[in-house]
């Protein structure tokens, strides 16, 4: 018997997730049927978005169900299949589980992907993965910077703010990013050539803000926003006028009642939009974005730094690593 190792949710979170919230499981290998195909899981994404996935609150997917696999963007090999499309060897990516084996269908969100093009096969859920995309479409379909503007990041340092700090300088805006430690910061101007990073350790609202408005006077033209709170409400007080702020997150609300932005009204007074946005708001567009963030990867204009974690049954370690800051860049699960 092939055994089929699960991640398994148990309980609903109330607030940061605990182990006990979740269970490994082992079951028999599942069968395709006629349509269907069996995948290989290699390697799975591990993102802030997963946390609203364990509500039992709809958003652009369901909430996961109690007993069920958890949901994650992963990257695997078809080793059996009843599907011509997807021949026994072909690699896919799409949104299975964390688990060992899963079942692809027709018209669900797998699609084949290319082995060609990638240096290896986390490349595609690290330089083409969810929060590479999420970056590139929330600098050039909502922020489109011009030569010379200011753009700050949230969460700069993870999976998504990385990214959208190199696509705004490779744009030629100026960058300054927020994130959380002095290695992270140093990393961020050493390594990724932004303009200033901000150590949000131990600052408050106004300490933020103050910090802001010394490295960018003349204020801030866009916003790439991820964590909300504090660094949110620090950013609305130090907006130009016509800014644009793109909202992917707010990671600082995930485990504990929202708060939401106290300093909405500097919205009014900058003339200033807030769009709110996923990756499929763009499907239509991943192809063209794949094929330019492999080419930024191959030209070395972009880093894309990876953290991977190895084995299934550090599945909940690694998940926990999104809400304690102890990845090292795009966290990665490796399963098989």
């Amino acid at each position: 018997m092939t055994v089929n190792r699960q991640f398994v949710l148990m309980a609903r979170p109330r607030g940061m997730p605990v182990e006990s919230d979740f269970a490994l499981r082992d079951m028999p290998a599942p069968e395709p049927c006629e349509g269907e195909f069996l995948i290989r899981n290699h390697y799975a994404s591990i993102d802030p978005a997963m946390r609203n996935w364990l509500d039992d609150v709809e958003s652009y997917y369901p909430p996961v169900r109690i007993g069920d696999a958890m949901r994650a963007g992963t990257v695997g090999q078809v080793v059996a299949s009843r599907n011509a499309a997807f021949p026994v060897g072909a690699w896919v990516k799409g949104v299975n589980a964390i688990e060992r084996y899963s079942v692809g269908r027709a018209g669900d969100a797998n699609r084949l992907i290319d082995p060609d093009l990638a240096g290896s096969m986390r490349d595609y859920i690290s330089v083409v993965g969810g929060a590479s995309l999420t970056a590139y479409f929330g600098v050039h379909r909502i922020l489109m910077p011009q030569a010379g503007e200011t753009l700050l990041v949230s969460s700069a340092a993870g999976g998504v703010g990385a990214v959208a700090c190199q696509l705004g300088r490779l744009a030629g805006a100026r960058v300054i990013g927020i994130a959380g430690g002095v290695e992270k910061c140093r990393r961020l101007v050493d390594e990724l050539g932004i303009d200033h990073a901000i150590d949000h350790r131990g600052r408050d609202e106004n300490d933020l803000a103050a910090e802001i408005r010394r490295v960018a006077p003349g204020g801030l033209d866009m916003v790439f926003e991820n964590v909300g709170g504090d660094p949110l409400d620090a950013a609305l007080r130090n907006l130009a006028k016509g800014a644009r702020i793109a909202l992917c997150g707010l990671i600082s609300e995930y485990n504990r009642p929202r708060r939401g932005a106290r300093n909405l009204m500097e919205l009014v007074f900058a003339s200033a939009t807030m769009r709110g946005f996923v990756m499929l708001d763009y499907a239509e567009a991943i192809p063209d974005a794949t094929r330019a963030l492999f080419a930024h990867a191959r030209s070395g204009e972009i880093r894309f730094a990876e953290h991977v974690e190895e084995g299934i049954d550090r599945a909940f370690a690694t998940l926990m690593m999104l809400f304690k800051g102890g990845n090292r860049g795009k966290l990665i699960l490796k399963i098989a």
